[in-house]
């Protein structure tokens, strides 16, 4: 451990109150558990506390006295400054910012390896449902999207492209993306989601309206939750270690310290692979 340096025995681990909802948590607690192990493993304490911007964070983080701060998943560049100057130790984590250390899945290469699956079973009108584009996990599936159309000589068409609004019930949300995609001029034979909560949602209000998939409608989420297997039929996805991801976290936060004589200017960001898994809701038999 760096000069002056003092032992870390408290880290906090931070998750934005719009992430602490049923539909994220399947993603979310395999990472704050992977945190977990791997902060015991080092005889850390590791606190979990959900945040919002209009929340006092200071007041917070006092009661829980922590050494070191994990921040998972989005949070505003506003809070992310406030963390800042508090003077403790601080990693992003599934968040990119400049001059901030963070771990990152390669969501680009995700969304890339998702689009190009779609291509290479015969799809040629395939729609994308995403979140708040101001993500940057969401903006860079987006952008692997993008990137897997151009390189397949397919241009991208903007009608088939919905951004969901961030706002009322999620699930109503993708029935009406859904609804007015299939009634759209180019009805798409595809759907690549950025995410498995709304690619599951997605596909039961397929299947209500009476398509089949993947005969009708192939679909592929993001992330492998534990119910994209078990859906009816199974749900192509691409998946995350998440346990490692939170490994990934504290170890990149811990060398950090250990190298605290290394300046901000060079922080670092670490990347997590991913895997496509195809399954039934994409592939033809």
């Amino acid at each position: 451990m760096a000069a002056n340096q003092p032992a870390i025995g408290r880290i906090v681990f931070l998750l934005h109150r719009q992430h602490n909802t049923q539909a994220a948590s399947p993603f979310y607690l395999p990472v704050l558990h992977g945190a977990e192990e791997a902060c015991r493993e080092r005889g850390v304490v590791l606190a979990f506390v959900v945040v919002g911007p209009a929340e006092p964070v200071r007041d917070l983080l006092r009661l829980h006295q922590p050494d070191a701060l994990l921040c998972a998943g989005f949070f505003e560049p506003e809070m992310v400054a406030a963390l800042h100057d508090t003077g403790k130790p601080l990693l992003l984590l599934d968040m990119r910012l400049p001059g901030y250390r963070s771990v990152n899945p390669d969501h680009r290469l995700g969304g890339y390896l998702a689009t190009r699956h779609l291509i290479e079973g015969g799809r040629r009108r395939i729609a994308m449902l995403t979140g708040p584009l101001a993500h940057y996990s969401i903006l860079e599936r987006y952008r692997g999207f993008r990137q897997a159309l151009f390189d397949a000589g397919m241009l991208a068409d903007p009608a088939l492209e919905v951004q969901l609004p961030s706002v009322g019930n999620a699930v109503d949300n993708v029935g009406r993306a859904i609804d007015a995609l299939l009634a759209s001029a180019r009805r798409p034979d595809a759907l690549f989601c950025y995410n498995d909560s709304t690619a599951l949602a997605a596909m039961r209000h397929c299947q209500a309206r009476g398509l089949a998939v993947p005969r009708d409608i192939a679909i592929v989420g993001f992330d492998d939750i534990d119910a994209a297997g078990r859906a009816n039929p199974p749900l192509s996805s691409v998946r995350i270690d998440k346990d490692t991801l939170g490994r990934m976290g504290v170890d990149a936060l811990l060398g950090a310290i250990d190298r605290a004589s290394v300046p901000d200017a060079q922080a670092t960001e670490q990347t997590l692979a991913v895997q496509l898994i195809a399954r039934a809701s994409s592939t033809r038999d």
